[in-house]
């Protein structure tokens, strides 16, 4: 019996990833970008993104002296 399902579920699999697989490669292009970006666009938005990740690391490590003077909440 489990032979008997396993040959069913087997082809409704293989059609389902072949049908997931066309989704998509429709989406997919072979094409150059239309809109050229150039060095100086890419550099800012480097920085931008540099940024982001960076400033939230530099505002916590510049205030850790801040963070150790605060008194200790008393134990539960």
């Amino acid at each position: 019996m489990l032979a008997f399902l396993k040959g069913a579920v087997q082809p409704m699999t293989v059609s389902r990833a072949r049908s997931l697989l066309q989704k998509r490669d429709s989406t997919i292009y072979s094409k150059p970008a239309k809109n050229k970006i150039g060095p100086g666009q890419s550099l800012f938005i480097m920085s931008v993104f540099a940024f982001a990740l960076l400033a939230p690391a530099g505002w916590i490590l510049h205030h850790i002296p801040e963070y150790r003077q605060r008194p200790q909440p008393p134990p539960s």
